[in-house]
């Protein structure tokens, strides 16, 4: 690995389920993995509701950004991915409760599936 690569892991959220890192700092951004709503205490899916997913997801995301010595308002850009996107309203209320003015840029995706069953997944680009 090159010095200006590092990897960033906390275990305040799920560890890697696949072959991939939690995030990688490449010189001053950090690149985060996709998140989906695995409890990173029990490992399980939080899908006891579809807002308790996307917090879930958030917490997750947020707990990689602290990691890597960061906050919300280091966040460049967010790409989400929903298998509904009739819940994208959810998802912008509740990404509001964690992120302020200026937003992130973002892009919204729609796709068939996602592991674990999972509804919504989130990724994450920030500057430290």
């Amino acid at each position: 690995m090159s010095n200006n690569k590092s990897i960033i892991q906390t275990n305040n959220a799920p560890q890697a389920i696949g072959t991939y890192s939690q995030a990688v700092k490449a010189g001053p951004m950090v690149f985060i993995s996709g998140q989906i709503a695995l409890d990173p205490n029990t490992g399980e899916m939080q899908q006891s509701s579809m807002e308790a997913e996307i917090e879930q997801v958030f917490q997750n995301l947020i707990a990689i950004v602290n990691a890597a010595g960061a906050k919300t308002q280091d966040v460049v850009k967010i790409t989400l991915f929903l298998t509904d996107l009739a819940q994208f309203g959810l998802v912008n209320d509740i990404m509001a409760r964690h992120f302020s003015e200026p937003y992130p840029a973002r892009a919204a995706v729609g796709v068939s599936a996602l592991p674990k069953g999972a509804r919504f997944e989130a990724e994450a680009i920030i500057i430290v």
